[in-house]
């Protein structure tokens, strides 16, 4: 625990002008980000007396090691660096909304030649209209399905598409009516994308003059005596009006506005947010958050505010936007709304009327879906927080282990060995900052000294990175005007990719990059018959950020954890426990879990610790053990899946993806293609004679791989493209002996 009082910047030292602050720890993460219209006036509030301070102002304040600040020039501007800041750092004390699902939209893809009406998530794409989001994307399907009867406009994917259009038969609901079927040419693709806007305006809101235009035609059709196109109109309004019931009129003149609304108390906050265009309420959507800083209503809005509109532009941002409590000043936050939107935005708290009645009606949505939360929320952190303390006790351990990484080898006999470490944090897998390795010290089968080096690679890593810390840039240039007081000795910082730390097993600019190789380690001599790297990752990351850097974004290995969990008995616990003792950490305390009988295992125990059946403890651990497994074998398959998919073609200098298809083309296999003469390879189109050359000298320097075998026949498998054939349940993978259960038992 820090003193606030050792990083706290000199009197004069803050300027009195609009900037935005970042308070970082002793790893240098950034922890807070916050804004401020007087960055003096602001940062002096966090450096009083700590008995002042709210409990969880003064936890952040001791965990932070020091405190910088970039001025800008106006409010907004520090409203919008804030923002970015937030989303670059992920700092672990401001207010982060956690959307607890990817909400559903009704999109029209208007890029396309033959605009399409389908469900979407996600991030929103160029050139396509959305609305929404809706709470279940059945609700947009049965919307969808009135619809199509008025709005014939197409709904198949592209190869359903792809395939009318060769076969020239359209699909069911091009025989029932419900698609105009443009894959058969039966609507032009001009009118085709009038019925997709027309079907966007209905949508819109525009449902009057479209309704009183068939209701006319209804009209028309019956004085003509054309009884059943005026039963069809009919019908079709019928349709559209059961459509618009399904979102009712909300306001009587047809706004567009948003409103939110906040339901809290000490710990969390829900925000319900109603969508309503043209009077109605068109989608909903609802975020909880921790109050992990001490926050009033008018600044939850801002973040939420910032959230829901940080990443959109133009008419995505309503004329007006009805909240429960302004933000503090407000002034700022509705000149970004503005500037969002590109023309005026009301930002206000309604009075009276039906704006206040539908706020009432959010409310309750808010609190509802907070109470929700926590009835959820109580059983999960209950047994969560029950197990940590059972492995606490179970393994003699000082607090209960809030993180915990798990490490597991997989190989087929001996081959493509790798490694996994997964990472659980209170009892929740992160999988952003999963990582994997592949075993380069040695060639061969031998799972613990695979763990010794894996365990070696990673915790050196650590020692590197807590090096670095203690040798801190007094700032930064970053264009803008930015000071830094830490209280520590200037340093210098090695360069990005570099490490510090003597010893350690990374190349420069090698050590995490995804698709890269790392040097082999110093700490195990590498086998001078080992096969060489391929282009698979040494420490690859897997989906999502790392941990912070220093710069305070993402980084790998600088936090350790309080509990090494390996995948194996008492051998594999020693191996770990011996890597942790050469590198001099006494710390971090290492089990690991049997498969056999699930028994966990401690470092110099002659006997394992049993624990009950139905421990939370054990099914935890289980949890752990299991993940781990589960990723590593995934990137041991993924590896031997490349390695079987290889071809000659792909040595060959200056040969692109684009060439090597139209060679494959035209040859029908790399087999064929090594028996072809240069001239006849210059017959290619876009193979030059040079490329040729290179092309027929790579295919005669590389042997051909060797046929497969059909183990039910005992047939030779001829493979036209020179791969080895592959099986059903493991693509990529070649078949060997022995039946699928076997080859499954062979992998570890």
């Amino acid at each position: 625990m820090a003193d606030p009082s050792s990083y706290r910047p000199r009197p004069g030292e803050i300027p009195d002008s609009p900037g935005v602050y970042r308070f970082r720890d002793e790893h240098r993460r950034v922890i807070y980000v916050g804004k401020a219209k007087s960055l003096r006036q602001r940062l002096a509030n966090y450096f009083q007396d700590l008995a002042n301070l709210h409990p969880r102002t003064r936890t952040m304040v001791t965990t932070a090691a020091s405190v910088e600040w970039t001025v800008v020039s106006t409010e907004v501007e520090a409203l919008q660096l804030e923002y970015s800041w937030i989303k670059e750092y992920d700092p672990r004390f401001n207010v982060k909304y956690r959307d607890d699902k990817s909400y559903p939209y009704l999109a029209v893809t208007m890029n396309e030649e033959f605009p399409r009406v389908q469900v979407m998530r996600g991030h929103k794409k160029k050139g396509v209209r959305y609305f929404g989001p809706y709470g279940h994307a059945w609700a947009i399907r049965d919307t969808v399905d009135l619809l199509l009867r008025v709005f014939p406009v197409r709904t198949c994917s592209a190869g359903v598409f792809k395939n009318a259009a060769r076969t020239g038969r359209p699909c069911l609901l091009g025989y029932i009516g419900k698609c105009s079927a443009p894959c058969v040419e039966r609507i032009s693709a001009e009118d085709h994308q009038e019925l997709a806007e027309e079907f966007c305006d209905f949508m819109a809101g525009r449902t009057g003059t479209y309704l009183r235009r068939l209701e006319r035609k209804m009209g028309e059709a019956a004085d003509d005596m054309e009884y059943e196109r005026a039963a069809r109109l009919r019908d079709d309004i019928g349709a559209l009006r059961k459509a618009m019931e399904k979102s009712a009129v909300v306001l009587a003149d047809a706004t567009d506005a948003d409103l939110i609304a906040v339901a809290e108390d000490e710990l969390e906050a829900a925000v319900q947010i109603f969508h309503v265009r043209g009077g109605r309420v068109r989608g909903q959507r609802g975020w909880v958050t921790d109050k992990v800083e001490e926050i009033t209503t008018g600044a939850l809005v801002e973040h939420a505010l910032q959230q829901l509109y940080g990443e959109e532009s133009g008419d995505a941002v309503p004329k007006e936007v009805l909240v429960p409590a302004l933000p503090e000043p407000v002034e700022p936050v509705q000149q970004w709304l503005t500037d969002r939107r590109g023309s005026g935005v009301s930002l206000r708290i309604p009075q009276r009327g039906d704006k206040k009645a539908l706020m009432e009606t959010v409310q309750r949505n808010a609190q509802q879906a907070l109470v929700l939360h926590k009835t959820k929320r109580a059983s999960d952190l209950t047994t969560r927080s029950r197990a940590l303390e059972e492995i606490a006790d179970a393994l003699d351990l000082d607090s209960a282990p809030l993180r915990i990484e798990c490490y597991d080898i997989s190989h087929l006999q001996g081959d493509d060995v790798v490694a996994s470490m997964v990472v659980f944090e209170d009892g929740l897998a992160r999988k952003s900052e999963y990582r994997r390795f592949q075993i380069k010290g040695f060639r061969g089968q031998d799972d613990v000294r695979s763990m010794h080096e894996v365990i070696t690679r990673r915790f050196r890593r650590y020692l590197a990175e807590k090096e670095r810390t203690g040798e801190w840039a007094d700032g930064e240039d970053d264009g803008a005007t930015t000071a830094t007081t830490d209280g520590e000795t200037p340093g210098h910082d090695a360069a990005p990719g570099h490490d510090t730390a003597p010893g350690h097993d990374t190349a420069p600019g090698h050590d995490t990059a995804p698709g890269r190789d790392a040097a082999p380690g110093n700490g195990t001599a590498p086998d001078p018959h080992a096969t060489p790297r391929d282009a698979a990752d040494d420490l690859a990351l897997t989906d999502g950020p790392a941990l912070k850097d220093d710069d305070g974004r993402p980084k790998r290995f600088a936090y350790p954890p309080q509990l090494v969990v390996v995948d194996g008995g008492q051998p594999q616990v020693a191996a770990a426990q011996r890597a942790l003792d050469e590198l001099g950490i006494d710390d971090i305390a290492v089990c690991g879990l049997a498969k056999r009988l699930e028994e966990v295992w401690l470092p110099r125990e002659d006997d394992p610790v049993v624990l009950p059946r139905t421990s939370e403890g054990l099914y935890l651990l289980q949890r752990v053990r299991d993940e781990a497994h589960r990723f590593a074998i995934t990137y041991q398959r993924t590896k031997r899946a490349k390695r079987f998919r290889s071809s000659p073609l792909d040595e060959v200098p200056g040969l692109g993806e684009t060439r090597k298809q139209a060679l494959i083309k035209h040859f029908g296999s790399v087999k064929k293609l090594r028996s072809a003469t240069i001239d006849q390879i210059c017959e290619v189109p876009g193979i030059g004679r040079k490329t040729a050359e290179t092309v027929a000298v790579a295919l005669a320097r590389a042997t051909p791989a060797a046929p497969a075998v059909n183990t039910a026949t005992g047939e030779i498998m001829d493979d036209e493209d020179g791969a080895p054939e592959t099986t059903a349940d493991a693509p990529g993978e070649p078949v060997s002996a022995g039946t699928p259960d076997e080859r499954r038992g062979q992998e570890r």
